[in-house]
């Protein structure tokens, strides 16, 4: 059969209305497509077959104007390599003008918490078991599918959660979200639509999180956290609080781990007044000095909705989180979910599946694990060497730690970190304000103090950005002379 016309060539979209014939407006279009930059200079242009078939013109209509404009300077045209845009300045309008780089302000690294190092991202394997689940994945796989995410994936993250966190659920209860913001957001408004009206977060946390649940309907309550993680007792006195997001294996960002005690006491207030748990385990995977800290989930499954992402483990690009949820959620979750929320790309979910089930997962976090260890180690060592008067704390899990300061330090160290070519957050920016505070609002007292990932930079860069840290930290306090 012979080829149709709309098998072959590019597409290009011109306005052919205007004054004159069809010639003159394609002409016009061509040129201000050119003049204002929408075809770049070296752009191969459509054959004059192709455009014609596509326009519904007469290829010679085409081939004159391109023959104008090749004569005008606007095109070039040379045998065997077709009509291209011609190399030449193109101003762009002062509307669109991209304003100067500023590359003198803009860190060298980037030592803010959230990112895990994807340089280390296991582009093989990962490519390989993209290749095993998309062959052998039937036709309807590629469909909208379910709401809750793939059941091969629900099914794979089923039994690794069980396995690596201690979390007891089954693929209905489980709900691939793209990311935990997403997630966050839909169990909000199902706790909402229930009458839940207030949340308890932890003092130090992340101020995304707060808003997500704000905008849910949800008003948020602080509670006091301390070396021994959040005080769950505090819930108490919160009659109206009927749900509490919690960190309870990390605490983010002071790294306490909730103590057993608060634990089984959080657990016992869910049950006793029907309220339920959000338990973020974002770093889950990665202990260092002790053994994992099992999930909270699994001390009362209905009553704890787990939270866990491939963010740290693998990559945030993936857009990839799940929750396992108590069976009397599980439904009204997915419907809000199913209900306009973005959907998690099927490819991706089926890529991972396999990558659990074929070991890789637990082979690159292994990896990683011991990689963050050792970045860890060289960050403490660093310190007891030429900053001893700095305690690095939070440190037995997860992919940053926190420099205690002198008192009154943290602007300063901020500021001579980014002097240093490096960008930090200080401890102040995690501590929870009232809703509507402005960001320059100062919340309640407490340690000065970096938040430093030493998880995000690539390995080749970690010694120069190490030292970098180590020139921008504060010396010792000096204490006052009495003047005797």
């Amino acid at each position: 059969m012979a080829e149709s016309w709309a098998t072959f060539g590019r597409d290009l979209h011109l306005d052919l209305t205007g004054p004159g014939g069809v010639r003159a407006a394609l002409t016009r279009a061509l040129r201000e497509a050119v003049r204002t930059g929408r075809l770049a200079p070296g752009t191969r242009l459509p054959s004059s077959r192709s455009l014609a078939a596509d326009l519904s013109l007469a290829r010679n209509t085409v081939a004159d104007a391109y023959g104008d404009l090749v004569a005008e300077g606007w095109l070039t045209a040379r045998q065997g390599s077709g009509t291209r845009v011609a190399h030449r300045a193109v101003p762009h309008p002062a509307a669109v003008r991209p304003a100067p780089p500023e590359r003198d302000r803009r860190p060298a690294y980037d030592l803010r918490i959230g990112t895990a190092d994807v340089s280390a991202f296991p582009r093989s394997a990962w490519l390989a078991a993209g290749r095993r689940a998309i062959s052998a994945a039937p036709n309807d796989a590629f469909g909208y599918g379910d709401p809750r995410g793939h059941p091969v994936l629900r099914a794979a993250l089923a039994d690794y959660l069980a396995r690596a966190r201690g979390v007891r659920t089954e693929p209905a209860r489980i709900v691939v979200c793209a990311g935990f913001m997403q997630g966050l957001a839909v169990l909000g408004r199902v706790l909402r639509a229930r009458g839940v009206r207030e949340a308890g977060v932890e003092s130090y946390g992340l101020w995304l999180h707060r808003d997500v649940l704000r905008r849910a309907g949800l008003r948020t309550v602080p509670l006091t956290v301390d070396e021994h993680g959040a005080r769950t007792e505090e819930l108490t006195a919160h009659r109206g609080v009927r749900a509490a997001l919690l960190t309870p294996a990390h605490q983010y960002p002071t790294g306490a781990s909730l103590h057993p005690d608060r634990r089984a006491a959080v657990v016992d207030w869910a049950s006793r007044t029907g309220s339920v748990i959000l338990e973020d385990d974002y770093d889950g995977e990665f202990r260092y000095d002790r053994q994992p800290i099992g999930a909270l989930q699994g001390l009362d499954p209905e009553h704890v909705v787990y939270f866990g992402t491939a963010s740290k483990s693998l990559a945030p690009g993936l857009r990839l989180a799940w929750m396992a949820l108590p069976g009397h959620l599980a439904d009204e979750v997915a419907e809000v979910k199913a209900a306009g929320e973005w959907g998690t790309g099927t490819l991706e979910q089926l890529t991972l599946a396999e990558f659990i089930a074929c070991g890789a997962y637990d082979r690159h976090v292994r990896a990683m694990r011991l990689r963050y260890r050792r970045r860890r180690d060289r960050l403490v060592a660093a310190l007891a060497d030429r900053a001893p008067h700095i305690a690095a704390t939070g440190i037995a899990a997860g992919l940053h730690a926190v420099l205690r300061l002198p008192p009154g330090t943290e602007p300063s160290a901020i500021e001579a970190a980014a002097w240093h070519g490096l960008a930090v957050e200080g401890l102040n920016r995690f501590r929870y304000r009232a809703p509507g505070a402005p960001p320059t609002t100062p919340p309640a007292e407490g340690p000065d103090a970096l938040v430093i990932a030493y998880g995000t930079p690539s390995e080749h860069a970690f010694e120069g950005v190490l030292e970098a840290l180590l020139r921008s930290l504060p010396g010792p306090v000096q204490a006052a002379s009495d003047g005797s």
